[in-house]
């Protein structure tokens, strides 16, 4: 009998509805990922953060068409995936449904598990995070660890950045690169989690300097190229530089913006930076803003190369 094999994607999710804004919010500010301090102080930080940020949330959700994108885009990367592999595939959210234990539930019975975060650079308060969600479930349901396979970070893998570079000259066009600066805009953290040893900006960086690479072996030459951090929340120092400050820097009044930190667009591609951060460049008299898209269901082609990986060990 051939072996059943379950690819799993985990991300970190997104209100399907307006409903689930403040389960949403509420989720993610609770998870000691995020906010690490104990239970109780977590949770009387986590109702002022949420009370404060809801009915801003929802109306940036609203904007969007009453949910995140990040629903609609990871539906139908998980459709093109079935219909292309032999192994079943599913997705689950860390912070709104569909949940671990429900997915699992349903599918306890396969014999093996390919597990990949949709996060390719390695982070406590996104990778970690996931998989400590997955890994409850996997224990409540009593299903055997080593029935597991995961990755853990894959920025450098070379069909992944390949695909950063087609979505770059998608945005750019037909257009002159060197008539343009590119930023590579990741999500921030707090500058404190860094010193604590978490490798995300690392991570960043090096996938930078690949992406870069590619770039140059393409032919493609931009007058600049920047990495910058959007995102930053509250009055603590967050990892610099941030992307307004960056947007201030430039010397063309012509950029294109990579989120380079999503596999899928998301509230903070199609609205912080689609939108805001659009306005703030307007301001500072940028001429021509451009944001790239995520690879979305682009990013199939590297979910296939790192389960053909997972398969030959």
């Amino acid at each position: 009998m051939k072996m059943k094999t379950a690819i799993l994607l985990l991300n970190m999710g997104g209100p399907n509805n307006i409903s689930e804004v403040k389960t949403f919010l509420n989720n993610m500010f609770n998870d000691k990922a995020i906010i690490g301090a104990p239970f109780f102080i977590r949770k009387f930080i986590a109702h002022g953060i949420v009370k404060n940020r809801l009915s801003e949330a929802t109306k940036n959700y609203e904007s969007l068409g009453g949910k995140s994108p990040i629903v609609k885009y990871t539906k139908e990367l998980v459709k093109e995936l079935n219909d292309e592999l032999d192994e079943d595939v599913f997705y689950i959210m860390r912070y709104t449904p569909p949940y671990a234990y429900d997915v699992l539930k349903n599918i306890r019975d396969y014999d093996k598990f390919f597990v990949i975060p949709l996060y390719p650079h390695f982070s406590t308060t996104t990778t970690m995070s996931s998989l400590n969600h997955f890994l409850k479930a996997l224990y409540k349901l009593k299903i055997d660890r080593t029935k597991i396979a995961w990755v853990d970070k894959f920025y450098d893998n070379e069909i992944y950045n390949r695909s950063i570079v087609k979505r770059i000259k998608e945005a750019l066009k037909d257009d002159d690169a060197e008539d343009f600066e590119l930023v590579f805009s990741a999500h921030g953290l707090p500058q404190k989690i860094i010193d604590k040893g978490d490798q995300y900006m690392r991570h960043i960086k090096q996938n930078v300097f690949f992406a870069r690479k590619e770039l140059l072996k393409q032919g493609i030459n931009f007058f600049n190229t920047h990495l910058a951090y959007q995102s930053r929340l509250g009055p603590i120092e967050w990892i610099k530089p941030y992307l307004d400050d960056k947007l201030k820097s430039l010397k063309k009044k012509k950029v294109i913006i990579y989120p380079i930190a999503f596999l899928i667009d998301n509230s903070e591609t199609k609205y912080e930076l689609d939108i805001e951060y659009k306005e703030i460049a307007k301001n500072l008299g940028i001429e021509d803003y451009r944001v790239a898209s995520a690879p979305n269901s682009m990013i199939k082609e590297t979910i296939k190369d790192l389960c053909k990986m997972m398969h030959n060990n």
